[in-house]
């Protein structure tokens, strides 16, 4: 067998429990698995340590700009490196069968008010360090959890109070994530005055029946009630969210689905194939042998995005990513500034529990537990648990995976940025895809088939270095 072909397995034989991490690896499954994830960073997860919580510190106290373990984007040019605020929000009505997030379901209003009190002060901490003293911020995303499930006072009190810990003035996107059934005109209109531009709806299906089997909160009532409402709001970009691949889906719920998504007429939808972390209640199920609804196998997920990816085109959008589609427009700015900086190496202050951030290099990660988060904010301290400084080619190989997932890669933004050709430095992996047809190259850039965009998340680890490729994702 030749070696560079990634090898077809069998979910459910026993030497599945053995084997490296989809997520980390160069494998082929034919079913969905447990393990598989969206690839959102690196490197894994895995990696990051305790031990390098004093590199992330001394990232904070290093002047914007002036990055503690090598370039970082505009070549160090503090004019040039995007600064974002990414908040948790950790509340939920009920937890979803496929949710792998850090939510709560059973706080009350005396201790969400104490969560935002906290989250105001772990910016407060930030706002005095070096690398962030006088900065502007270009994005802020509210994600969850679920965003919208806090009450419009507690809002507009957290949102005022972070304003007055950071610049704003500068602020080109404010993003926020919502559940229709936590909407009313009074909330929405609330949303729209603290100064939301991108509204992202979880939809992730119309049928009541799959809502209910994966445990969403919201029925499809709920999601026509709102758009309305919407509407009459004029948000900046209406983003909905679908999943391809929950339980209980055929081919039939999905054309529908996909027919409503099109009826509700969003800037964007995000569509992501059902994927198995090891922490949903439905990896649970399945590992133990208890589940008792088939999962639809990579074929068929594929088979139906590509199906939504027709559809979205014909009715006017184009793609931004392996999960995006976007209405076209004349307007040439980016749709979704907080995703498109990240992926060129943004630093972003991640606040809340269990939150992810970056700054000059560093990753890190908040503790990921309620008690814990609230001690250390509380007694005055930054609420770090691990950290990763990346070296030069890490933060390459970085931005060439997530930047791949939108589907191509423009050769002179990483000649200028890294002093790399791409189409060199990663000869080998390059010709690896290129003989699959997940690729084709030209003299300027790199481009993925319709076949490689759908698999994207599963062709990355070809760039992973050996240290990082096959091991544990989290």
């Amino acid at each position: 067998m030749d070696l560079n072909t990634p090898q077809e397995v069998d979910a459910k034989t026993p030497a599945a429990a053995s084997r490296p991490e989809p997520a980390t690896s160069r494998l082929e499954l034919r079913e969905t698995d447990v393990g598989s994830v969206f690839v959102s960073n690196y490197p894994p997860y895995s990696q990051w340590k305790a031990e390098h919580l004093g590199a992330y510190h001394a990232a904070l106290d290093t002047p914007a700009g002036l990055s503690t373990g090598g370039p970082v984007e505009g070549g160090g040019d503090a004019q040039t490196t995007p600064l974002g605020l990414y908040v948790h929000i950790p509340f939920c009505r009920k937890r979803c069968k496929f949710c792998y997030f850090r939510v709560y379901t059973d706080k009350n209003s005396e201790q969400v008010e104490r969560y935002c009190s906290a989250v105001v002060r772990e910016t407060q901490l930030y706002g005095s360090r070096a690398a962030v003293d006088g900065r502007p911020l270009k994005f802020v995303y509210f994600g969850g959890g679920t965003p919208s499930y806090i009450a419009g006072k507690h809002l507009e009190d957290l949102v005022s109070q972070l304003r007055g810990e950071l610049d704003w003035s500068q602020l080109e996107e404010f993003a926020f994530e919502c559940e229709p059934g936590t909407l009313s005109q009074t909330k929405l209109a609330t949303i729209r005055n603290v100064g939301v531009t991108r509204l992202s709806l979880g939809v992730e299906h119309f049928n009541d029946g799959i809502l209910e089997l994966n445990g969403r909160a919201h029925v499809g009532k709920e999601i026509h009630r709102v758009r309305p409402w919407i509407e009459a709001l004029d948000f900046d970009q209406l983003n909905i969210d679908l999943i391809a691949g929950m339980l209980g889906e055929t081919w039939e719920t999905w054309r529908d689905a996909v027919e409503q998504a099109i009826d509700y007429g969003p800037d964007s939808v995000t569509i992501y194939q059902m994927e198995l972390p090891f922490n949903t209640e439905i990896s649970k199920l399945y590992m133990g042998g208890d589940l008792d609804v088939p999962l639809a196998d990579w074929e068929l997920k594929r088979a139906w995005q590509d199906f939504a990816f027709e559809r979205f085109a014909e009715a006017g959008y184009e793609i931004s990513s392996a999960y995006t589609m976007v209405r076209r427009t004349d307007d040439q700015t980016s749709p979704f500034l907080y995703r498109d900086s990240l992926w060129r190496g943004a630093d972003m202050l991640g606040i809340g529990v269990s939150s992810f951030g970056h700054m000059g290099g560093v990753h890190v990660q908040n503790k990921a537990d309620w008690i814990g988060y609230h001690e250390i904010v509380e007694a005055g301290g930054l609420p770090i648990s691990r950290a990763y400084p990346t070296n030069t080619e890490e933060r390459l190989v970085r931005e060439t995976i997530l930047q791949l997932k939108r589907g191509h890669l423009e050769l002179s933004y990483f000649a200028d940025k890294f002093g790399v050709n791409l189409l060199h430095h990663f000869a080998d992996p390059l010709a690896v895809l290129a003989a699959e047809h997940m690729l084709t190259t030209t003299d300027t850039s790199i481009e993925l088939t319709r076949a490689g965009l759908l698999r994207v998340d599963s062709l990355l680890p070809e760039f992973y270095s050996a240290t990082h490729r096959d091991s544990r994702y989290t």
